[in-house]
This record gives C-alpha cells, sequence and structure tokens, in this order.
C-alpha cells in the first residue's frame, strides 16, 4: 500500500470542527498548526453557546415549505423566534432568496435532510469514545433528548419534521401527559405530549469539551498560534503560507473551520459561498431550583433546555443581522422568560446576578447544508465550515472527512453534496 504524503497543515478556527479536524489529521501522521485569535472554547465561539446537544435527529432544515409566507412577520417582530433586521434585509436578500428557494418543496427538503443524516446520525457515539480519548469523558452525557408540545395536535401539526426524522432512520419514544410527568415532574402541566429520542447525547460543558480536545491535540503534537487568518499564499496553483495578522503561516495544506468568518478565506482560494450568520443567544440560569432530568425542547419556544456547568442553559432563537450589529439583549430575555414559564419551580423574581446571557454567529449556509471539499482555486485547501445549528454534533464526522480529503484516502462518507462547487 502506498504510503500517504504527510503535510504541514494549518487548521483555521479552533470551535469544535476545527479540534475535531486537528485531532484527526495528526492521527493520519500530518504536522498540525491551529491558528485561532483567541482561547478555544472561549465565549466568542459559537461552539462555547450553543444548545449542547448532540442530536440524531437534527435531520430537518430550518428553511421548509411555505416559509416565505412568513418573511413579512419576521421582519415586523424584532423579538420573535425568527427575527431579520431591516436594516440589514438589502445585504441579506441574495442569502435569502436561496435560503427560500432551499425549502420550497417538500423534495428538496427531503433531500437535504438525507445529506445530514451522515453527519449526526451516530454523533453521540461518535463523540462518546472522542471524549474517553481525550480523557474528558465527564462531559458528555447520554439521556436521550425530550420534545415537548402542548398537545399532539401540536405534534401532529410537525408532521413533515417527524416524516424526515423516521426516514433518516431516528427512532423515538411517545410519552401521554401521564407518563411525561412520570418523566420530567418540574416541567409546566401545559405539555401534554411528549417525544423521547433515546439515542441522543448531550455536553455538559461546551466550551470546556472544545477546550479539553484541542488540550488533548496538544498532547499528539498540535502546535497553535494566536492569530487571526487574513488569507492565502499561493504559487503555480500550491499553498505556500497562511497569511496572518501577524505573520505567515509556512503550510502546504490548509483547512478552513473558521465558522462564521469563512466566507472571506474561501473567496481568497476561489469559492463564492452564500454563508451567513445565524445570530443565536442563550441564558444559563445558576443554581436552578429545578432542572429537567434531561434535555428538553418545548414545541412552543424551539429553544434546547440542558443543564451544563450546574446551570440551566436555554438557548435558541435565529436573528439574521449581519457580524457587525450589537447583540438585542432582549431577546436573551425571551429565552429567560420562557424558562420561568416551562419550570414553575423557578423563582419569578430571579436575581440579575444568577442569570447570565451570551450572543454567538452561527455559519449557516443558504442551503442548509455545510460546505466541506477541495477550494476550487486551490486544491491544497479544503473546506470544512457552515453547520448551521448542528456544529457540535457532526464536529467528529466533519473532522474525519476534512483528514481523508487532506490525506487523499477514501472519504468516511460521500462528500458530493457539500462540495463547495455547487454554488457556482
Amino acid at each position: 500500500m502506498k504510503q500517504a504524503s504527510v503535510h504541514t497543515v494549518a487548521v483555521i478556527g479552533g470551535g469544535i470542527i476545527g479540534a475535531c479536524c486537528a485531532i484527526e489529521l495528526l492521527r493520519d501522521g500530518h504536522r498540525v498548526v491551529l491558528v485561532e485569535p483567541d482561547a478555544p472554547g472561549g465565549r466568542h465561539q459559537a461552539s462555547f453557546g450553543n444548545g449542547a446537544w448532540f442530536s440524531p435527529s437534527s435531520v430537518v432544515p430550518v428553511s421548509v415549505p411555505g416559509m416565505w409566507k412568513k418573511v413579512p412577520g419576521y421582519l415586523a417582530d424584532p423579538l420573535g423566534p425568527l427575527a431579520i433586521r431591516w436594516r440589514y434585509l438589502p445585504k441579506l436578500l441574495p442569502w435569502l432568496v436561496r435560503f427560500l428557494r432551499a425549502g420550497s418543496t417538500v423534495a428538496r427538503v427531503e433531500a437535504t435532510a438525507r445529506a445530514l443524516r451522515p453527519l449526526v446520525t451516530d454523533s453521540p457515539d461518535r463523540h462518546r469514545r472522542l471524549a474517553e480519548e481525550a480523557g474528558i469523558s465527564h462531559l458528555v452525557a447520554r439521556q436521550g433528548l425530550l420534545y415537548v408540545f402542548p398537545s399532539l395536535a401540536d405534534f401532529e401539526a410537525e408532521a413533515l419534521a417527524w416524516r424526515l426524522r423516521r426516514e433518516n432512520g431516528v427512532e423515538w419514544i411517545e410519552l401521554d401527559a401521564d407518563e411525561l410527568r412520570q418523566q420530567e415532574p418540574s416541567l409546566d402541566r401545559r405539555y401534554t405530549f411528549g417525544v423521547l429520542v433515546e439515542a441522543g447525547a448531550h455536553c455538559l460543558d461546551p466550551g470546556g469539551y472544545v477546550a479539553g480536545l484541542v488540550a488533548y491535540a496538544e498532547t499528539l503534537g498540535l502546535r497553535r498560534v494566536t492569530a487571526n487568518a487574513t488569507g492565502f499564499r499561493v504559487q503555480h496553483g500550491r499553498l505556500q503560507a497562511v497569511e496572518t495578522d501577524g505573520s505567515e503561516i509556512a503550510a502546504d495544506r490548509a483547512v478552513i473551520a473558521a465558522g462564521a468568518h469563512s466566507a472571506k478565506l474561501a473567496a481568497a482560494v476561489g469559492d463564492t459561498i452564500p454563508l451567513e450568520t445565524e445570530r443565536g443567544y442563550h441564558v444559563a440560569i445558576s443554581a436552578p431550583e429545578v432542572t429537567p432530568r434531561r434535555p428538553i425542547m418545548p414545541s412552543d419556544g424551539k429553544m434546547a433546555n440542558t443543564v451544563t456547568g450546574g446551570a440551566l442553559r436555554v438557548a435558541g432563537q435565529i436573528e439574521l443581522a449581519g457580524l457587525d450589529a450589537e447583540p438585542n439583549w432582549r431577546r436573551a430575555d425571551i429565552l429567560r422568560d420562557y424558562a420561568l414559564r416551562t419550570y414553575p419551580g423557578l423563582p419569578r423574581d430571579l436575581p440579575p446576578d444568577r442569570v447570565t446571557s451570551w450572543m454567538g454567529h452561527r455559519p449557516s449556509i443558504a442551503d442548509g447544508l455545510p460546505v466541506i471539499g477541495l477550494a476550487s482555486g486551490c486544491t491544497d485547501v479544503v473546506h470544512a465550515f457552515g453547520h448551521g445549528h448542528i456544529g457540535l454534533a457532526s464536529g467528529p464526522v466533519t473532522g474525519r472527512l476534512a483528514a481523508d480529503l487532506v490525506s487523499g484516502t477514501a472519504p468516511c462518507v460521500d462528500p458530493a453534496p457539500y462540495r463547495p462547487g455547487r454554488f457556482q
């Protein structure tokens, strides 16, 4: 068997995707440099503030048939679960048109779900093995994921989403009101129907998990550089170095895993990618008087309720306003208020010092799929970004696939649905 070449690979981005890419590349014997402007796992990363779910049921794209009818409402209600800022609309419009078109028919949504499946289907097992290898298995918990609804009719109203899940291998147990109460006694009684996905898992500290993975990668030989990557030096079609705001980093291969900041880097190697930031929020209530026994997603709020770091984290919402707009912290207040309504045992007068808020940037591609593949203008560069709501769950598969592309080995999953050139 021909020995694979050893490369010096610069991984740009120290979130969950970058960390997993670095580990897989090191396993393949490459020399790896991680380029990240701040501490991995910090508050600046989407990996820090997500809903903390490793969910095999995350195969349903955000854009679905009929969503175009709701756009006026998104513009009119700045505090709705999906909001668009008026002043950002002109810049957003090309992405928004692609986004709505991607979900315009059931057939398109079905195809997207099939393409998402291999990225998340065995996510809990992959993360369990990765955490054990890194010595941080205490940060991964497998207690299932629970979706709750005010009524059976509310569940049936989401028939398309649950059909997509069933067709892509997701199994669940349905709970009536009494069974739901036994499972989750702290839950408000307005919820009378539940769906338990036993295969699901969650992370007890997403930021700490990413930091732990990077620390493990350092024991395997990872070198870290604290800098902002700004571009590439390419000669005769071959990568020579990654350019940063400090100096050049010599490398003959690179992986772009910079999340919502990846579009400019992708453009520098020939790919115009319709990437937008879906700004998400969370609140964390410290020392909560009551907590759910397992992660919960209420259908009337569409936010993940998860215990992380001893706090109740309520994460969700989508705000389309770009990378530079100031946070609208009223959106975090909405999440806090939902938590108070969801768990009556929480005090109505929560002290402000027990509630912390966060806003971050999910990297979202207009067609609902990440970009994973060789760059058009320089095949020494691999794209691995744009995972939207599935970044945490899909980190291990994306890392393996990116390493396969760098090493030139058979890909662990078919990369065709994620190819960068699909937008040309």
